[in-house]
């Protein structure tokens, strides 16, 4: 095992920083060799941009081309920048069409055109095809490089043509049967070729237990379904059956982990594409707008607070108590909220069984309600020795939390019906929901009893 195999991200890393810091440039580029190309991208977008560009242009276009795809969008945009167009295309030559195609809006007209010139007339067709469908689609997903056959030979012939080929595409479990208009058959897998007779025709041979994946097909939907089905590759089909592309295992990766990190990000109002060494103006731009929505909200809770003015001045356990009540509510409303936009986002949960989970979380929210509210009132009444400032807060604890868990199921729904991702709006909106009715509910029994 290589050296490079045996030493860590965190080790080259810190390596390279230290190259880096004393500007011992061809050192750190020297670094780079060996490593796997979405190793090099990964590091290029853990260094500052200034050091990113000199490593950048120090890398020989072969390898370029193959950390382009793996790179984030702010920092892919800001590479392109630093190349001349004719390095563009060297670097891109050998990208797959699927690859291409991500890679492809961010290049420069002029980078653009040079490109597709040194495209023949078939890739171009394939590239357009590509690029005819939604990024986050299956048909955004694809790539066009397969193997077909045809349904009225036999295995003898199918392994000849593999052979023939010399080379198949990467991640290759099966091979596609189409008929002479390319409409999709079937799918047979190349173990079922080799534990076969030569002799034996392959139209019995082939497996029609998977469907082929439309184009117009979500991305997380194709996830889901490779997850479930345990798919190493998978056709993909235009509206009249015709076979277009494959999707791959390696692509359903890039999938997964891109929305885990757009759960995680989005949770604070960020873009999972964002550059960690962006310009400082440039990012308290992007978040100062989160923080501004924020702002709102909090001041929406602090008008209802202002309602009771007269009865915090009155007695002052009340604004002790308040964060009890409204944190309690947050925490409550949250895990319904994340349980129900995971739920969403894999298909486990539709407008048919919505109301079913909903009953559910409210339930467990009533439960909890009477748990901690007992707890709560207890502890406020060995606090404040006051049974009915107890009795206040249990009551607003039980309140709260049935109105949190009811509005975390509900929300994530109602928001994407208006077309709002619920991981990057829903915690600001529940958090003031349960704010809210968490103020009013206990200074509005406040006023009303003490």
């Amino acid at each position: 095992m290589s050296e490079v195999e045996n030493t860590s991200f965190k080790e080259c890393l810190q390596r390279l920083m230290v190259s880096l810091e004393a500007s011992l440039y061809e050192e750190a580029t020297s670094q780079l060799s060996g490593l796997h190309s979405a190793e090099i991208a990964r590091l290029l977008e853990s260094v500052p941009p200034k050091d990113r560009i000199k490593l950048w242009l120090n890398i020989d276009s072969a390898t370029q081309g193959d950390i382009l795809k793996d790179l984030s969008e702010d920092v892919l945009s800001q590479l392109l920048n630093e190349m001349t167009a004719d390095d563009i295309v060297k670097a891109a030559e050998g990208l797959d069409m699927d690859d291409l195609a991500d890679i492809v809006p961010e290049l420069p007209e002029s980078a653009l055109h040079n490109l597709l010139l040194t495209l023949d007339h078939k890739h171009r067709d394939h590239l357009r095809q590509v690029l005819s469908y939604p990024e986050d689609s299956a048909g955004g997903l694809m790539n066009i490089d397969m193997i077909t056959v045809r349904d009225d030979v036999n295995v003898r012939t199918v392994i000849r043509y593999l052979r023939l080929l010399k080379k198949m595409p990467i991640d290759t479990d099966q091979i596609f049967v189409v008929d002479r208009s390319y409409q999709y058959i079937g799918a047979m897998h190349i173990s079922t070729l080799l534990t076969n007779e030569a002799e034996q025709n392959i139209k019995p041979l082939i497996n029609n237990d998977h469907k082929p994946i439309l184009a117009k097909t979500s991305e997380a939907e194709v996830a889901s379904l490779f997850e479930q089905r345990d798919l190493i590759s998978a056709p993909v089909v235009d509206g009249h059956n015709q076979l277009i592309g494959r999707i791959t295992i390696d692509d359903v990766v890039d999938v997964i982990r891109d929305e885990a990190e757009h759960s995680v990000m989005s949770m604070a109002g960020l873009d999972e594409e964002d550059d960690v060494f962006a310009p400082v103006i440039e990012s308290t731009k992007s978040r100062s707008i989160w923080l501004g929505v924020n702002l709102i909200t909090v001041f929406i809770a602090v008008f209802f607070i202002g309602l009771f003015e007269a009865t915090l001045q009155e007695k002052i356990a009340l604004a002790i108590l308040m964060p009890v009540v409204a944190s309690m509510g947050g925490i409550a409303g949250t895990q319904t909220l994340i349980l129900v936009t995971r739920g969403i986002a894999t298909g486990r949960v539709t407008h048919s069984n919505l109301k079913v989970l909903m009953n559910k979380e409210v339930a467990i929210g009533f439960l909890n309600g009477i748990l901690w509210s007992v707890v709560i009132g207890l502890a406020t009444y060995l606090w404040f020795s006051d049974l009915i400032l107890s009795l206040v807060i249990a009551t607003a604890i039980v309140v709260n939390l049935i109105f949190a868990a009811f509005s975390g199921a509900f929300l994530p729904s109602l928001l994407i019906k208006f077309k709002i991702d619920p991981a990057l709006a829903g915690g600001v909106i529940l958090t003031t929901i349960t704010d809210v009715i968490g103020f009013v509910a206990f200074l509005g029994l406040a006023s009303l009893v003490l």
